[in-house]
């Protein structure tokens, strides 16, 4: 099956709204706003289907116009399905100048025999904001699939201006590699990561803060490393889905998330 999504987001009287929505069969798009007063956008990405099956392909794309905020919910777990061959996933989101946007969806839960590719591109135009997460866990983990799914892909690629400024990639074939190995998951089963962009944070300050919070969190280990440009990239290890999600989500609500007023390529 192929499910295609296209949100286009503005701003009226100071406030971003949905200007149109366009998808498919599973996919659907719900404003939950609470706070209509404030600027930024709240959108929940929801699915009639209980997890991706053998041969989809979701193709999801995102326009935010000049000082737009737009945070992008999910409702579940994304559940990749047992499959004879593969399902691909494409994520493509377009800031304009001062644009915000922040997306840290579900965990993925591979299951036994899954194969699946993700694509996740981000163009940012000057004083732009994005926080972008992702967690991985070993499938399902009661039932004993602990690694049993075939290949998870995910590329991320985030543009400032046209230019290729952060490349991530994330390639786990349990058959073929040794994950319980120095420089691989060493003994953990699940992994999460965070980038941050944004050109007016004080990125130090921030560091250390979110390195205080993580300390707390039992059975995890944890690095942050400086982006290229004015943010951050952290990754986690743990055991529970559960807490690398509400990790990400707390460390979220202490990143600044509103649009900057200098270059991001000299934000210092």
């Amino acid at each position: 099956m192929i499910a295609q999504l296209h949100i286009e987001a503005a701003v009226r009287d100071d406030r971003t709204y949905l200007k149109s929505t366009y998808y498919t069969t599973p996919l659907k798009v719900a404003n939950i706003t609470e706070d209509k007063k404030k600027n930024r956008l709240h959108l929940m990405l929801m699915s009639s289907s209980p997890g991706i099956l053998d041969g989809d392909q979701y193709q999801l794309k995102i326009d935010l116009a000049e000082g737009t905020s737009l945070q992008l919910h999910t409702q579940s777990y994304q559940r990749l399905f047992n499959m004879k061959k593969s399902a691909t996933q494409s994520i493509e989101v377009h800031l304009a100048l001062g644009g915000s946007f922040c997306f840290l969806p579900h965990p993925s839960v591979p299951h036994t025999g899954s194969v699946f590719t993700t694509g996740n591109k981000f163009f940012l135009s000057e004083n732009c904001s994005l926080v972008f997460g992702e967690i991985l866990t070993c499938g399902r983990k009661l039932n004993g699939e602990v690694f049993l799914f075939s290949k998870y892909h995910s590329i991320t690629e985030i543009y400032l201006n046209n230019k290729l400024v952060i490349k991530e990639n994330l390639l786990i074939e349990p058959a073929t590699m040794q994950l319980d190995s120095i420089g691989q998951l060493e003994g953990f089963t699940h992994q999460a990561s965070l980038i941050y962009i944004n050109t007016i944070a004080d990125i130090s300050e921030l560091t250390e803060t979110i390195s205080r919070l993580l300390a707390d969190q039992e059975g995890t280990i944890f690095g942050i490393t400086a982006a290229p440009l004015n943010g951050l990239i952290i990754r986690m290890l743990g055991n529970k889905a559960e807490q690398l999600h509400d990790c990400l989500k707390a460390i979220s609500n202490i990143l600044p998330q509103e649009a900057g007023t200098k270059s991001i390529e000299h934000a210092v």
